[in-house]
């Protein structure tokens, strides 16, 4: 079933996806937090594009979305090749998949906390085996 909740959130991640930043204002707040740390919009959006800068071919794939209201809790799958360091792993090129759990509260339709956690075992499983 389609929410307005959840059309928001697959909004907020085509906005992602396409890097339009100029847009990313009608989907976080001002005030936002992400897992508990202060960034307001301005935070936020200099994460996202250093994000960016590091995976150049970043994309946010939804595989679960559970919606909640006020929440959203959603499983990302990422398939992606990071320029360099990624999580304090040497990943230089190669390419990776891993899946990131996310929740987000909404207040006023935009979002105010972000609490996420990426799945590192995933990715270090996979340095292991290409390794010599």
């Amino acid at each position: 079933m389609i929410t307005p909740l959840r059309e928001k959130y697959l909004a907020y991640l085509d906005c992602l996806n396409r890097q339009a930043w100029d847009e990313l204002s009608n989907f976080v707040s001002d005030n936002a937090h992400h897992n508990g740390r202060p960034f307001g919009l301005t935070g936020y959006r200099q994460m996202l594009i250093r994000d960016f800068k590091d995976i150049p071919d970043l994309q946010f794939r939804p595989t679960l979305i559970v919606c909640e209201p006020p929440f959203v809790a959603a499983r990302l799958e990422f398939t992606c090749t990071p320029a360099g360091d990624f999580l304090g792993l040497q990943i230089d090129g190669q390419t990776i998949t891993f899946s990131e759990h996310v929740t987000y509260e909404f207040e006023d339709g935009k979002i105010v906390r972000v609490w996420s956690i990426l799945d590192k075992l995933a990715i270090e499983k996979q340095i292991a085996i290409r390794s010599p």
